[in-house]
């Protein structure tokens, strides 16, 4: 889906880091970027051919973008990739904390080592690279965002550790926006609803599982990585310069349900 034409180039000459790029939400939003005339910095962790395929193709469109592996949840492999791409690139304009994961467990099965990799991941990822790249935003200010669910407003079950790193997400948004503003660093968060990825394809591969889910969507569809791009991109932008501490639900009116 190509973006609308005022909105390509908007972002010309900034450079981008998108945190869980090789697929999924990622993928979309490293692709509007990329399409807005950024030049973005794809971080994965394991899915590398996903990664180069979107290289190529950001090319093949007349884009510029580099790979970068690292594990979020991981501060040393954050600081190499922060520090190599402004050593590169000589600046980091806009963040977005893309990379995620989700268990679906029972509460009762939980084991300490899956709650600390979805916190890790989810909620220790985005502060540890919101860190890394606010502190080279401070001379010339940026834009954070923060990809959360609206998962992290109410829980749901089997999935109790997604829900708690998203509703921490929730908050880090505001605490960041908070102490960043006086360096002209915007903070917000977009909160998708069922998006068809990766993520939650086999979930959504059961016919009962998918037609319930579509009866909690009241604009009755399922989302799709690419209804976000249009948010993503507005709060990156200029046209978004007063706005911070934000979360925005993404989620055809899910969470009214």
């Amino acid at each position: 889906m190509r973006l609308q034409e005022d909105a390509l180039n908007s972002l010309a000459g900034k450079v981008a880091l998108i945190t869980g790029a090789g697929r999924g939400i990622g993928r979309a939003i490293c692709t509007a970027l990329a399409q807005a005339g950024a030049v973005v910095a794809i971080n994965y962790a394991h899915s590398e051919k996903q990664a180069r395929d979107l290289q190529a193709q950001i090319a093949a469109e007349g884009g510029r973008a580099c790979l970068y592996r690292a594990d979020v949840s991981k501060e040393e492999q954050v600081q190499a990739m922060v520090e190599a791409i402004v050593q590169e690139f000589g600046r980091l304009d806009i963040l977005v904390n893309s990379a995620g994961i989700i268990c679906r467990t029972p509460f009762l099965e939980i084991s300490l080592a899956e709650w600390n990799r979805v916190l890790g991941v989810n909620l220790t990822g985005a502060f540890l690279c919101g860190q890394a790249a606010a502190r080279h935003m401070v001379a010339e200010g940026g834009a954070i965002i923060n990809v959360g669910s609206n998962a992290g407003l109410r829980p749901s079950r089997l999935r109790s550790h997604y829900c708690v790193s998203k509703a921490g997400l929730a908050m880090l948004t505001e605490a960041m926006a908070l102490e960043l503003a006086p360096f002209h660093i915007r903070v917000n968060a977009i909160a998708p609803g069922t998006i068809q990825t990766d993520m939650n394809r086999e979930a959504l591969s059961d016919p009962a599982t998918r037609a319930a889910r579509l009866q909690t969507v009241p604009l009755g569809r399922l989302g799709v990585p690419e209804d976000l791009q249009g948010t993503v991109l507005y709060l990156a932008s200029e046209a978004a310069s007063y706005v911070t501490g934000c979360t925005i639900l993404l989620d055809g009116g899910q969470f009214l349900v």
